[in-house]
């Protein structure tokens, strides 16, 4: 037993490598926004290209990740993104011209679209169903854990880069004179060994058993979990599965339609409640507010750390104290912690300290709740068969969402106001928390087979 779960904790750190690229090439275009936009002398709609052409890459890996995966398995997908995380970090550090580095965006979006995806969803099917809100949950602390490392290497850089003796050559090049390349070029190491790590971990079981590899699947089973816990998983994939492959069809059967809105809807909330336009935009709204751009940089550390760390509450509580009152307690404070945000902003002259307090408390409230829960809730309430071309369309959803916020902040914040802004993003973490009061049920504990079949006997119990 002990051997087991050892080997699935290795499993879990290196399927959680996804993660922590994902959140590293999302916050690393902080640092290097306002580097590039004096180098390049940015346009608006350049800056807003620059940080959203990784979202359209995003949504083209997710849109073609989820019948991937349900077809070809979970493994390969993850090779892929692993792939493309490292061919795209040399990109955007070693091509000269804006419009490479943008293609090279695009590749690093394409991976992280396939990683947000497939990783939750490998993790949900591999994990122990007392534990399984725990292990997505560590993918969401992986997303912090890069983003922090995103933050702390941008000012490492930054720093150093003032003592580095500029010579004709590649050091100098991406670490002294064109910093931002450097910043860049940290990710190929974390890429390389997602790559490496994926050669030691296995197949999603429940993918192999559901596609006809019955006796590969029940070893792995054997392998990850007690003996008792192998049978019952078995007994119940066997009887859910039939053997068929999902189409999108599926999700409109009458049963699907609540998991469906809810799959669509968190992803929807978890960025119009503004996550990412404080990751993408921090340093500029923090300029706004009258601190330079080092002590922005400093600032913005302070808010990866409080992201991490408050990411420990949703993996100490989620098994225990459940998916719904986890999500309810974050949105309401999020949605408080953002009204004071932008109260501050309007009364204009506030202590700088005031706005880091409440920024710091809004990505505290995000890291227990609103971030981790949505893949978590994503990637449990759907059935096997429909599982990865479901949370594919959610994942989407959440990228398309991304999108849209990384291109509509920069206008609002010279349209509207910083203060309107955060104002905007509040009114969606209230309608979040209404929609998971009215929609969402606890699914703490249950198998995934129980998951499904409690949609079903719903349905049956409202004809």
């Amino acid at each position: 037993m002990k051997q087991s779960s050892l080997f699935i904790m290795m499993i879990c750190i290196i399927a959680a490598l996804g993660g922590l690229l994902f959140g590293f090439d999302m916050a690393v275009i902080s640092g290097v926004l306002p580097l590039m936009q004096d180098q390049f002398a940015l346009s608006p709609a350049q800056e807003g290209w620059l940080v959203s052409s990784a979202l359209v890459g995003c949504i083209i890996g997710v849109a073609f990740s989820g019948s991937l995966s349900d077809r070809l398995g979970r493994k390969k997908l993850l090779v892929a993104a692993a792939i493309l995380f490292f061919i795209s970090a040399l990109g955007c550090a070693l091509l000269d011209t804006y419009a490479h580095i943008i293609w090279s965006r695009i590749l690093a979006g394409v991976g992280v679209g396939i990683a947000s995806n497939i990783v939750p969803l490998y993790l949900s099917e591999i994990a122990p169903a007392h534990k399984r809100g725990r292990f997505v949950t560590y993918y969401q602390l992986a997303v912090t854990v890069g983003i922090l490392i995103a933050y702390l290497s941008n000012y490492g850089l930054l720093l150093s880069a003032e003592n580095i003796n500029l010579h004709n050559d590649t050091f100098s090049y991406l670490f002294g004179e064109e910093v931002w390349r450097g910043m860049f070029l940290v990710g190929a190491l974390p890429a390389l060994l997602f790559l490496i790590g994926l050669f030691f971990v296995p197949e999603s079981p429940r993918w192999l058993i559901q596609n006809g590899k019955r006796e590969q699947g029940i070893r792995i089973l054997e392998k990850i979990s007690s003996e008792e816990e192998a049978e019952q998983s078995i007994a119940s994939i066997s009887e859910q599965s039939e053997s068929r492959q999902g189409s999108y069809k599926d999700l409109l059967a009458p049963s699907m339609r609540r998991p469906l809105l809810l799959g669509l809807l968190l992803p929807f909330f978890s960025q119009f409640c503004g996550i990412n336009a404080i990751i993408y935009y921090g340093p500029t709204i923090l300029t706004d507010a009258g601190i330079s751009l080092s002590n922005s940089f400093q600032s913005q550390i302070i808010f990866g750390v409080a992201n991490m760390l408050f990411t420990f509450i949703a993996i100490w509580k989620v098994d225990q104290l459940g998916r719904r009152p986890l999500y309810l307690i974050g949105t309401a404070c999020a949605a408080i912690s953002l009204l004071l945000t932008g109260v501050f902003f309007y009364l204009d002259n506030v202590p700088g300290i005031l706005i880091l307090i409440a920024v710091s408390f809004f990505l505290a409230s995000f890291a227990f709740s609103i971030g981790p829960l949505k893949f978590v809730v994503a990637s449990e309430i759907f059935p096997t068969h429909i599982r990865g071309r479901a949370l594919g369309l959610s994942i989407m959803v959440m990228w398309v969402a991304d999108a849209a916020v990384g291109q509509i902040t920069a206008v609002m914040l010279g349209s509207i106001g910083t203060a309107f802004t955060f104002w905007f993003f509040a009114f969606f973490c209230v309608v979040a928390f209404m929609t998971v009061y009215r929609l969402l049920p606890e699914t703490k504990g249950k198998s995934l087979e129980e998951i499904e079949k409690f949609w079903s006997n719903e349905n049956s119990a409202s004809k």
